[in-house]
């Protein structure tokens, strides 16, 4: 099946480029495409879609603000951040909305669209430069306790597999366990760290 997608963008042309970016492209089909958070609030919760892509400087209500609504509503749904900004508060403040992935507006279109397919399958891609702030951020500040005492052993050997990187189906494989059970895993980790992303989960781990 292809992979659904919704694009947040208040700039008519480019959110105009990246639906037939998308609809153009075999295994992703656009179901929406929205001017403003509160346009995509309105419709999202019913079409549900796989992946939004989304911007932050929205007229109104902030693409950081719209993905922490929509991640109440949706947190099976994915959210990349397509953006101009590479400061790092707003990149932590993507991350803990529950953004999964976060890319540079000037990321060539096939940069975006592997994107949306790592996502997807569980990865949390990023433009270099934003990557690059991330590991400086977590070699040179010293972060709070997470809160993540009441994890498992295995929760915590899950997560430490997913805050390196790697996705469920190769989780799965490694733990001997199946991808469902990744999932349930997963679930129960966001109950306990009172995140909605992979990303944040992982932010929140990797600042133990």
């Amino acid at each position: 099946m292809p992979i659904t997608v919704a694009i947040v963008e208040d700039d008519k042309n480019l959110r105009e480029d990246l639906a037939d970016l998308i609809a153009n492209r075999k295994g992703f089909r656009c179901i929406g495409a929205f001017p403003s958070a509160e346009d995509a609030l309105q419709s999202l919760p019913e079409k549900s879609p796989d992946v939004v892509v989304m911007d932050i400087n929205l007229p109104k209500m902030s693409g950081i603000e719209c993905t922490r609504e929509l991640k109440s509503r949706l947190p099976e749904t994915e959210v990349v951040m397509l953006t101009m900004f590479d400061d790092t508060k707003l990149i932590f403040a993507a991350l803990r909305a529950g953004a999964s992935g976060y890319l540079l507006k000037r990321a060539a279109p096939t940069e975006l669209l592997a994107a949306i397919e790592q996502v997807r399958a569980g990865g949390s891609p990023m433009s270099p430069e934003i990557a690059r702030q991330v590991v400086q951020f977590f070699q040179t500040e010293k972060r709070a306790p997470t809160g993540s005492e009441d994890l498992s052993e295995r929760e915590r050997e899950l997560l430490s597999l997913l805050a390196r990187g790697k996705q469920y189906k190769e989780i799965a494989d490694q733990l001997g366990i199946s991808t469902d059970t990744v999932r349930s895993h997963i679930r129960r980790i966001y109950r306990k760290l009172h995140v909605h992303s992979r990303t944040e989960a992982a932010v929140k781990f990797l600042g133990k």
